[in-house]
């Protein structure tokens, strides 16, 4: 039998991808049912990139399916010292059950889920951050109901690996997109996503525009993210001149649906990409949507790691 790794949504149908959400929906609320389910598996998790969310959410949510993490630094790995990956994935296959890795470059998640004989789960990188938007439909989906089908996200801000990881999550669930950039700002490859995206949902209407207003009108969610990533430090004062205007406030968030929520996948910077009111504000569910993050991830590591 093939080993199974969690490294894009495009691995997945969009059948998979629902009965794992369901899944998910299933461990929140019967937590005890699943209290045993990888008892004696160990995780290992390496972190090249730093991490709040992603460290306590994988940690907590092995140990609360009976599991052990491992957490291994940047420094940690004989990787810092020239170690191939091919020889790091067979090494730790010999020890653990699975592996989940937070890292820079997409092609070193592709290689290491290669060359392991265990699951690999993409815990982030540059590309793509596939787990972050399973916790994301999973709270649209508390929060709006289960019939995705025409609900629309907007993007606002920085098109980065979360704006592609949403239109993909929103192709396999039905709903529309507009990403509002300014065209510097906009994904690079985003004809070829596009291409994909109505391969999985010929009926998507998936907008890329500079303007704010025409963007928002009639959301259903609203979601951005901070406007410099790690590593784009030195870029950051540009940005910020680059970006002025399309911060999320209440303002924005009126020219939404009535019931739209807000969302953001942290950390974020009140002032910059949203405005304290909206965070902290009645139509906001930063939280909910962070603490999803550890029953989507419960579910992957459930349907990867169950003997």
């Amino acid at each position: 039998m093939k080993k199974k790794d969690f490294i894009s949504l495009l691995d997945y149908t969009s059948e998979e991808l629902h009965s794992l959400i369901d899944l998910a929906d299933q461990i929140k609320a019967n937590p005890k049912e699943y209290s045993n389910s990888l008892s004696g598996k160990i995780l290992g998790m390496i972190f090249q990139k730093n991490s709040t969310r992603t460290r306590i959410s994988f940690q907590a949510g092995i140990y609360q399916l009976g599991g052990t993490g491992f957490f291994f630094g940047a420094n940690d790995l004989q990787l810092s010292r020239g170690e191939t990956i091919y020889d790091t994935a067979n090494v730790l296959s010999r020890y653990m059950d699975g592996i989940m890795i937070r890292t820079f470059a997409y092609s070193d998640v592709q290689e290491l889920a290669k060359h392991a004989t265990i699951p690999v789960i993409n815990g982030l990188t540059d590309y793509n951050h596939p787990c972050q938007v399973m916790a994301d439909i999973m709270t649209i989906r508390e929060k709006l109901g289960k019939n995705t089908k025409g609900m629309k996200l907007t993007y606002v801000g920085d098109s980065n690996n979360m704006t592609l990881s949403l239109i993909y999550m929103c192709a396999n669930f039905k709903m529309n997109m507009t990403v509002v950039s300014p065209m510097k700002y906009q994904l690079k490859e985003r004809e070829d996503v596009k291409k994909i995206a109505l391969k999985i949902y010929p009926d998507m209407k998936l907008d890329f525009v500079e303007d704010a207003a025409s963007g928002v009108k009639g959301s259903n969610v609203i979601y951005t993210d901070t406007w410099t990533s790690m590593g784009q430090e030195k870029e950051r004062e540009q940005r910020l001149k680059d970006l002025n205007g399309y911060m999320v406030d209440s303002k924005m968030m009126k020219l939404a649906d009535k019931n739209a929520i807000f969302m953001h996948c942290l950390p974020a910077h009140r002032g910059e990409e949203v405005a304290t009111e909206v965070i902290d504000g009645h139509q906001s569910v930063v939280f909910d949507e962070a603490e999803n993050r550890m029953h989507a991830q419960k579910a992957i590591m459930y349907h990867l790691m169950r003997d």
